[in-house]
């Protein structure tokens, strides 16, 4: 039985979002070609990982050896082209991230397979792979198609895929690494993680974001109040992190995080493609603008036209009558 293998991504020992995301995307194929689903999973002492992906997929393909403690190109490529030299999937499937961005083109030049990038759908359509794939900064959805081969390489975006688990219990199966040969080139010498707010607005239910329309900095606490009522947490468009008001790690579009929250409601936001982009997928969308014109209307489930100092302080004061709060 062939498979459909996906890279599973981690950080800090921890299993990104990703990874689930893209054993969704992978599962749809493998379903859709009656093949196994399997993660790969890379790096020393890992076995926790091998087990918490082993509910998402069929099989989990675990090898372990210090030199993949960190991520090293050289040394991942080595090692997933011999394992895909001897199991031949049909499709390897890995997160259009920094680290997919680097190692896919890569494998797919040494391995000769036919690459689709930053795929926000898949499908395998009478022997030939299909994928959608956002054109012109977000303006147009192009499906394309990969030529014939034994083999292809796929990147998802984060956000297009909705992770979910699987019927049984996959098996994990241990595969001896490679000999990697001598030192690798690049040397990982240490990570420097990015200043956070300590808010990871990509895991939030519930997401307040605002944009220009805010006014003022002095005027971020009205939404973060809400925020706070509904048990959520604040965001922005990319000017915001721009003026310095919130940190980066709260922006939200193609330069910022993609999230998909139950409920995302957009204040003095007017919804420019990079930041749709980020947050198209989120369950429901409800926008507050005074431009009956703006493009977040186009998306949103609920709009509002009107001014935000006007519907805000309202909404607080009814959520507050709700819950019995002075």
């Amino acid at each position: 039985m062939g498979e459909v293998v996906v890279l599973a991504e981690q950080r800090g020992g921890e299993v990104r979002e990703i990874t689930l995301e893209a054993l969704a995307a992978g599962r749809k194929l493998a379903d859709k070609m009656g093949l196994n689903l399997a993660a790969l999973v890379l790096g020393s002492v890992v076995e926790k990982l091998a087990e918490q992906l082993s509910e998402y997929c069929d099989t989990v393909l675990l090898t372990e050896d210090e030199r993949l403690a960190q991520y090293n190109s050289e040394n991942y490529q080595r090692v997933i082209s011999h394992i895909v030299r001897e199991r031949s999937p049909r499709v390897l499937v890995m997160g259009h991230t920094s680290l997919g961005i680097d190692l896919a083109p890569r494998l797919a030049v040494e391995l000769g397979f036919p690459l689709i990038t930053d795929c926000i759908d898949v499908e395998f359509l009478d022997g030939r792979l299909y994928a959608t794939r956002q054109m012109y900064g977000g303006k147009l959805n192009a499906r394309v198609s990969a030529r014939e081969a034994d083999g292809y390489i796929l990147t998802v975006r984060p956000g297009s895929f909705h992770p979910s688990k699987a019927a049984g219990k996959g098996v994990v199966v241990r595969l001896a690494p490679p000999e990697l040969g001598g030192e690798a080139r690049k040397r990982v010498k240490g990570l420097v993680a990015p200043t956070e707010s300590g808010v990871s607005i990509e895991s939030a239910d519930i997401i307040v974001a605002i944009g220009r329309g805010i006014g003022e900095k002095t005027n971020i606490p009205l939404a973060e109040e809400l925020a706070k009522l509904l048990g959520g947490v604040v965001a922005c468009s990319r000017p915001i992190v721009d003026k310095g008001w919130l940190p980066p790690d709260r922006q939200v579009g193609s330069s910022g995080k993609t999230v998909k929250p139950k409920l995302y409601m957009a204040l003095g936001i007017s919804g420019a493609f990079q930041h749709i982009m980020g947050m198209m997928n989120s369950q429901l969308i409800i926008a507050v603008n005074k431009d009956p014109n703006a493009p977040i209307f186009n998306i949103a489930h609920y709009g509002v036209v009107d001014d935000l100092f006007k519907i805000i302080p309202a909404l607080i004061k009814k959520i507050k009558e709700i819950k019995g709060m002075k």
